[in-house]
């Protein structure tokens, strides 16, 4: 294999299939990024067996040139040390070079490295694509949901189905259902599809944490098809392979009250500021509580209090408050979650009572949703 490479192209494809790679593998040869050049271009893979990347880079593309291959071939090199040469080379161009025993040379300008390789032969297949059960999804879309609802994932592992987010494809409308059993968000959207079928499936949290950090801010169709047990996310030159976790996800739509006895319309950033500043006192206990209680017609307070540091009060107004008056105590963390995941100036939150879950939502739409389970202190 002998290839003439841009540097900038080679250092972000190596970025993005780092992201893949982990360093506690019990398969040695994961450890590595598996590069096979071909007359189109040339391929990057990182896998941990929960995530596999792959990264293309095309000989040439919109009449630019990015590469040319001498002698097509495949390596796998240690990702540490590669990833690190690469971003380090002195030069804008890298030329490439596996001689016998898979030594691999790598030059750009004066420099020259050469790396111990391994046959690409023994690196783990992709799973076979089968181009069924596709559906697209404009990419800034997607980031938008998957911002919207993994924060709300558990991080305990006592029920791994609720590490992932829930994903549910009917009638052309995918909904996102994350929670840890003490909070909960939900997203929908319309997307483009040419399969009639529906779909139930639970992608890892860690996942689409690391696909979101890949994708860029455009509108660009991002196509998502779904395998037996991987979820398979293409770009244009970049597929992203996740394993889905196994095991029933729990019907939450009993979660959500559909009654309320208290309404309230207030301004989004007006109370997440407040909440802020009183968990500045709260975050010294042991869940960082903050009160909230009803005052009148359209005045709420936000307060909190650790004995040993001292209390804060504030008063926001609010846009108005319907039904009965109300003191309610959450967690200030999980509420902030919540209210920078709302895209809405204003918001409105219902409450059934000071111990039963309330919602929160942006007016006039219902296709975000966020509930948070109260904590008792009163």
């Amino acid at each position: 294999m002998k290839f003439v490479i841009q540097k900038d192209k080679l250092v972000q494809a190596v970025q993005d299939v780092m992201k893949a790679v982990s360093s506690r593998t019990t398969i040695p040869i994961l450890t590595g990024i598996k590069i096979v050049a071909t007359e189109e271009g040339i391929t990057l893979t990182g896998s941990d067996s929960d995530i596999s990347i792959e990264s293309f880079i095309p000989v040439e593309e919109d009449d630019k040139q990015y590469a040319e291959i001498i002698q097509p071939g495949s390596i796998v090199l240690q990702a540490r040390f590669f990833s690190e040469i690469v971003k380090k080379l002195p030069k804008d161009q890298v030329e490439m070079e596996v001689n016998h025993h898979y030594l691999t040379i790598i030059r750009s300008g004066n420099a020259e490295f050469n790396l111990n390789g391994i046959d690409a032969e023994e690196y783990p297949r992709l799973p076979e694509i089968k181009q069924q059960n596709v559906f697209k999804i404009p990419t800034d879309l997607l980031k938008a949901m998957i911002r919207q609802t993994v924060f709300a994932v558990s991080t305990s592992e006592t029920r791994p189905i609720l590490t992932g987010v829930n994903w549910r494809l009917e009638n052309s409308q995918l909904t996102c259902i994350a929670t840890d059993s003490h909070r909960l968000a939900l997203r929908k959207a319309n997307v483009e599809t040419d399969t009639s079928d529906s779909y139930n499936v639970v992608i890892p949290g860690k996942s689409l944490n690391e696909l979101s950090k890949i994708l860029d801010d455009h509108d660009e169709l991002v196509e998502i098809v779904i395998m037996e047990n991987q979820i398979l996310f293409k770009t244009k030159n970049l597929l992203f392979f996740s394993r889905l976790l196994e095991g029933n996800y729990p019907d939450t739509s009993r979660l959500i009250p559909s009654e309320s006895m208290t309404n309230l319309t207030v301004n989004t950033k007006e109370l997440l500021q407040a909440i802020d500043r009183a968990s500045l006192l709260a975050r010294e206990g042991r869940n960082n509580v903050v009160k909230f209680a009803t005052l009148g017609e359209n005045t709420v307070e936000i307060s909190s209090n650790s004995p040993e540091i001292g209390k804060v009060i504030e008063e926001i107004r609010t846009g108005g408050i319907e039904g009965e008056d109300l003191k309610i105590s959450f967690s200030a963390k999980y509420m902030m979650d919540a209210l920078k995941a709302l895209e809405g100036s204003e918001i409105d939150i219902s409450f059934t009572g000071a111990m039963r879950p309330f919602l929160i939502r942006i007016p006039e739409d219902d296709t975000i949703l966020q509930l948070i389970l109260p904590v008792r202190t009163y």
